[in-house]
């Protein structure tokens, strides 16, 4: 974290207000929610690097735009992005979203339907961009350079990046991620800046002590663009995206009813009545 002060007591709160309005993660879309403890460290790194900057992030289940725009408007941080923009294809995400800002009366967050596949609907418009896209175990990190590679077109390749991808010394899969995506990078016109190694923990039944890192790019000077964005045609590269067997399918995620995920749900329990105990 940085050296700002901040009150962990109110931060966790706030937090809390968040994971309550968060809908439930899609496994079959490698959904994995950061622990809460983690999500107050990563809000308060990020906002802290993206002061007073456009943010885009690409994709965010944890909600961590949320945090740092909400944390900032409650006065528990005095410091965040002037402008956060989420594109994201799941619209109980993006609805939970703009239901917290209107309801907390947050103004400068905004989200828009968008799928990785296709070509970025605002290139060249952001500052820095963040994701904690599928880790790409099963497809040697192509969901990783995807996301990034959509974040790079948010900056127009002139700007900075923070990637949230897997990290474990033991997992051989793990290592090839994490060295294509700087391979990527540097193809790409930016470097590695830093890496804050093991940083978060996640609700991760299969593997609960499977960490993740911070990898902060930024672009070198003078970077161009290759071309403009372009759609992903080649099938081979939406084959086991969301992990062994979970090819990318879906372009959106529809919400068929609206919830407040912060009760229960009327498909979740059921009553038994007095009088039908006599």
């Amino acid at each position: 974290m940085s050296t700002r002060d901040v009150d962990l007591r109110k931060a966790i709160n706030a937090i809390s207000d968040v994971i309550q309005n968060r809908p439930r993660p899609l496994r079959e879309f490698d959904q994995i929610y950061m622990k809460a403890a983690d999500m107050v460290v990563q809000s308060e790194i990020i906002a802290d690097w993206a002061d007073n900057k456009s943010v885009a992030f690409i994709g965010d289940g944890d909600a961590i735009s949320v945090c740092i725009a909400y944390l900032k408007s409650r006065g528990i941080f005095d410091h965040g992005p002037a402008e956060i923009v989420i594109f994201d294809f799941d619209e109980r995400i993006r609805d939970s979203i703009e239901r917290f800002a209107e309801k907390e009366g947050i103004e400068n967050i905004r989200t828009v339907k968008y799928n990785c596949i296709d070509e970025f609907p605002e290139p060249d418009a952001f500052d820095c961009y963040y994701t904690n896209p599928p880790w790409g175990a099963s497809n040697d990190g192509e969901s990783v350079k995807l996301f990034s590679l959509r974040g790079m077109e948010a900056v127009g390749y002139s700007g900075e990046g923070a990637i949230v991808i897997a990290d474990d010394d033991e997992l051989e899969w793990c290592q090839k991620v994490l060295a294509a995506t700087q391979i990527q990078a540097l193809q790409s016109g930016f470097y590695v800046q830093r890496m804050m190694r093991k940083t978060h923990e996640y609700h991760l039944d299969d593997a609960p002590n499977l960490r993740s890192c911070n990898l902060f790019v930024r672009s070198l000077p003078d970077t161009k663009p290759p071309g403009p964005s372009q759609p992903i045609l080649e099938k081979a590269q939406l084959e086991r995206f969301y992990g062994r067997e979970k090819h990318l399918r879906v372009r959106y995620v529809n919400q068929r009813k609206r919830l407040d995920y912060g009760k229960a749900h009327e498909d979740e329990y059921s009553f038994v009545m007095l009088e039908d105990e006599e």
